[in-house]
């Protein structure tokens, strides 16, 4: 690839709740991968082309690691129930629709196209139980622009059968053909993908966690995410003393493992993610939606968990991680209040930094900007908005978490390629 160089205000999160801000910089990548930023161009650059952007904000893209692809279309519906009764009445049969290529084609290339139209780049993902429709999801993505990870879904009981449950022998012989199937791609890769205890029996439970050791494959399931499910497991398996020891004792529990929600994790699951480097994936707008409660982020980032951003569509009703962003910072402020006011509430740049470097650390990223990390970057444009006073760029990313101008999002690089530009 080129050399790429973007100019403009340059905010990105090195760490938990810090800001690095250049103003009149000039980002630079080469091959796609970053070699810097700096507040005046290195000589050895001189005569390259310079993308100015003038005092527009360029900002880190967004990592989204938790969202079920075959849910778009029911976004912003059918939130009236909480979760068990939600999947029986509105998931499971929007899903099953995907046993149709061609409808999955078309929903997919839309979700494709906005997911890179709303700065989203990275991607953790969720496709349904059927095979073509993931491989043809996946092909949608990398088309776009997008990196990361799909998986096709498991579940091998309490579905809804026959339409959206596999026999455990076909759940197996589909999971090693779409293996086999997806090893082209380039930017998008498998994760393997229980959808959660109650919807997989012991013995693909331990297909997937031997899978998952004899390829180096990582994991992505849901834990505590409500009351009811947690009951459930202890029915389901009574001797584990906790949710979490029923993907431990399969093997899909280890530092490349995403665990989405965790509403109801109290100290010792917490512990148990910590000590494994499990990754733990807020995702503040569902978490609501369904009434499955508000989880406890500031303890979980104090114990030292890793915590990542979900949008969770269509559980969650926003797909764009600004808005997903803004929920977290709300969330937070609710959990406050709930411990009684014995919490912080997440500030906007901490905020910032979970759905940025955060989730980007799941892919090897470092924080930031930083060098060596491939190109993620989206340009924004704030010119619009009214400017009570001459405002600092901290206060402009706050302002555009919760508020953009039309067409703000004005160019996207992903992986060092850009892959949307509108006329700046």
């Amino acid at each position: 690839m080129p050399i790429t160089i973007i100019k403009g205000t340059i905010v990105s999160a090195p760490a938990l709740g810090e800001l690095e801000i250049t103003e009149n910089g000039y980002l630079v990548s080469e091959d796609g991968i970053i070699t810097g930023v700096f507040p005046a161009l290195p000589e050895r650059y001189a005569g390259a082309e310079v993308e100015d952007c003038g005092d527009a904000l360029i900002l880190q893209s967004f990592a989204d690691l938790h969202l079920h692809a075959p849910q778009y279309p029911m976004l912003g519906m059918g939130m009236d129930l909480p979760l068990l009764d939600w999947l029986n009445a509105y998931t499971f049969p929007t899903e099953a629709r995907f046993a149709d290529p061609d409808y999955a084609r078309e929903v997919y290339r839309r979700l494709a196209r906005e997911l890179i139209e709303g700065g989203t780049t990275r991607v953790c993902m969720f496709s349904s139980l059927h095979r073509e429709a993931t491989l043809i999801l996946m092909e949608e993505l990398e088309r776009a622009g997008v990196t990361g990870y799909v998986g096709k879904v498991n579940m091998d009981r309490n579905g809804l059968p026959p339409v959206l449950q596999e026999e455990t022998e076909e759940s197996k012989r589909e999971t090693l053909l779409w293996l086999d199937q997806c090893r082209d791609f380039r930017h998008i890769k498998p994760i393997l993908t229980p959808r959660f205890t109650p919807s997989c029996t012991d013995g693909l439970l331990d297909f997937l966690g031997k899978l998952a050791a004899e390829r180096g494959l990582p994991v992505q399931s849901h834990l505590s995410e409500n009351t009811g499910e947690i009951a459930w497991v202890k029915e389901l398996h009574p001797d584990c003393g906790q949710y979490w020891e029923t993907y431990a004792k399969y093997g899909l529990w280890n530092g490349r493992t995403l665990m989405a929600h965790c509403v109801w994790s109290d100290g010792r699951e917490r512990a148990a993610m910590r000590e494994a480097g499990v990754t733990v994936v807020h995702c503040p707008d569902s978490n609501q939606n369904i009434c499955s409660g508000v989880a406890p982020v500031r303890a979980m980032l104090k114990e030292g968990l890793k915590v990542a951003l979900g949008s969770d569509i269509a559980g969650g009703d926003h797909l764009n991680m600004f808005d997903v962003t803004a929920a977290a910072i709300r969330a937070s402020k609710a959990r406050r209040i709930l411990d009684d006011w014995g919490t912080d509430f997440l500030t906007v740049a901490e905020g910032w930094y979970l759905g940025t470097s955060a989730g980007a650390a799941f892919f090897g990223e470092r924080p930031g900007f930083a060098p060596g990390n491939p190109l993620h970057a989206l340009v924004l444009e704030d010119r619009d908005l009214p400017r009570p006073h001459p405002m600092t760029p901290q206060e402009r990313l706050e302002r555009c978490v919760y508020r953009r101008q039309k067409n703000a999002l004005r160019a996207v690089w992903s992986a060092g390629r850009k892959v949307y530009s509108a006329e700046l």
